[in-house]
Order: C-alpha cells, then structure tokens, then sequence
C-alpha cells in the first residue's frame, strides 16, 4: 500500500484514531451483549428449574380446555 493512504491526505492524526475509537466501542457492545444474553440465559434457566413441570400441573388441574369451554347445544 501507499503511505499516501496511512497519511489520509494529511488528516490522519484525526481519522485512525476515530477508527481506532469505533472499533473499541463496537468490540464493548458485543461484550456487554454476550454477557447480557448469558445471564439472561442463566436466569431463565433458573426460573424454569423454580415453576412445576407441565406434566405436574396438568396432573393437578385437569384439563383446563376441557373445563372452561361452554358446551355447545345441539339444535
């Protein structure tokens, strides 16, 4: 490559550092994404490990279409 490109036609102490300072700021949002989604993984796992399993509700309740579906009449 030309030196002239590194030298950004003079305004090269203002662009690479720009550059530089973009870059540093999208790597930190991926970061602090990652880690967001990780605990919020964590969480979720942990609250879904908390509330009864589906099969122990339903072994609980009935079947809730079952109760609150009015019955048809026949005409």
């Amino acid at each position: 490559m030309d030196s002239s490109f590194f030298a950004m036609g003079g305004y090269a102490g203002y662009v690479w550092p720009a550059y530089l300072l973009a870059v540093v700021v999208m790597v930190a949002l991926v970061v602090v994404s990652l880690r967001a989604a990780r605990a919020r993984e964590a969480e979720l796992e942990r609250l879904q490990q908390m509330r009864p399993s589906r099969a122990r509700r339903r072994a609980g309740q009935g079947n809730p279409a079952e109760t609150s579906a009015p019955e048809k009449q026949a005409s």
